[in-house]
């Protein structure tokens, strides 16, 4: 893997006496043996500002996401010491994740989009770090039909959305009371997108409430889709939580990883004698699966990952989960 550290930029835009926003390009990762371009960002916006995120090449896949301080001079100007002296204030913002994932421009209102104030009387800031993959994307309005096809290789689904984020696509003729609500996510698109798809050269799926759950009544919707076209010889590896995943392979030949989840998409695998309370949320994901698994992998002729809490952190406390890994075997 070759390493190209691309340096720093600082982006500030000021309003009064506050930073809105700090921005660190921090490196970018070129995988041999593959399509992928990696870039690594992270972006720091002071509360009540709009966060960007955004990909020139590519769709964003965000790795973490915080709310907080845990610095005492960031998003600091103009406030007193007793607004900026907490610096263990923190917690996981999953909004973040849901909302920019697969996408090639994000913009975040940050007012509220945190679930609670970690530290009452703290100033605080969002933390993002994300990645730009190179990706598919496919955008279908309701009642059309999404096309999906891969010339070379497997489809395999990186996120799906049947609803609204913004208030442009799909909206030409439409009255604005049809497009105003932009935080709408069908809570089955990917499992049902997935289920359709991954494995297929080719695939179609209609965009209509009867496949899709309707997540905002009364609001125009469309269906988007981010995908890998992975190649032919990739090889997957799925097991249940708190069992070792071990990847293999032959002698002369290294792991190359493509896509890695903890956590839980669907509600029927991993679900033998389990209790319809731990199999009911789908939409479950570790934001460092991919990193984690690349970092103990990428490379080697074998390795195992375990499938647990203590590895990859409890994206979804009381779901029981499972490790799935897509990987090939390549040569030296």
């Amino acid at each position: 893997m070759n390493q190209l550290i691309q340096g720093f930029t600082h982006t500030f835009t000021c309003n009064n006496r506050t930073m809105v926003s700090l921005s660190v390009l921090l490196l970018t990762l070129v995988l041999q043996n593959s399509r992928l371009l990696i870039s690594a960002e992270t972006v720091v916006t002071c509360d009540g500002f709009v966060q960007r995120l955004s990909c020139d090449s590519g769709v964003i896949s965000v790795q973490s996401a915080t709310y907080g301080r845990t610095n005492s001079n960031i998003c600091s100007i103009g406030r007193p010491q007793g607004e900026t002296s907490n610096t263990r204030c923190s917690m996981d913002v999953p909004a973040v994740s849901k909302r920019c994932d697969g996408l090639r421009e994000c913009e975040l209102n940050t007012q509220g989009l945190a679930e609670k104030d970690p530290c009452y009387g703290t100033y605080k800031y969002y933390t993002t770090n994300y990645i730009c993959i190179q990706a598919e994307t496919s955008v279908t309005c309701h009642g059309g039909y999404s096309y999906l096809k891969c010339e070379n290789g497997k489809i395999q689904i990186n996120t799906a959305n049947y609803g609204r984020t913004d208030k442009i696509t799909c909206s030409e003729g439409r009255p604005s009371n049809q497009l105003e609500k932009t935080n709408c996510y069908s809570p089955n698109a990917l499992a049902s997108v997935s289920k359709s798809c991954n494995g297929l050269k080719s695939c179609e799926v209609f965009v209509t409430h009867p496949v899709f759950t309707d997540p905002c009544i009364g609001i125009y919707k469309y269906l988007a889709i981010s995908y890998f076209c992975l190649p032919p010889q990739t090889r997957s590896s799925l097991v249940c939580e708190n069992v070792n995943n071990d990847l293999n392979c032959d002698v002369g030949t290294k792991i190359h990883i493509h896509s890695a989840n903890y956590g839980r998409t669907d509600s029927s695998t991993c679900s033998t004698g389990r209790p319809a309370s731990q199999l009911a949320k789908t939409d479950c994901y570790a934001l460092n699966s991919q990193t984690i698994v690349t970092n103990g992998c990428e490379g080697k002729n074998r390795c195992s990952i375990s499938a647990s809490n203590s590895v990859f952190s409890d994206p979804c406390v009381g779901t029981f989960k499972y490790l799935y890994i897509s990987y090939s075997c390549v040569t030296k």
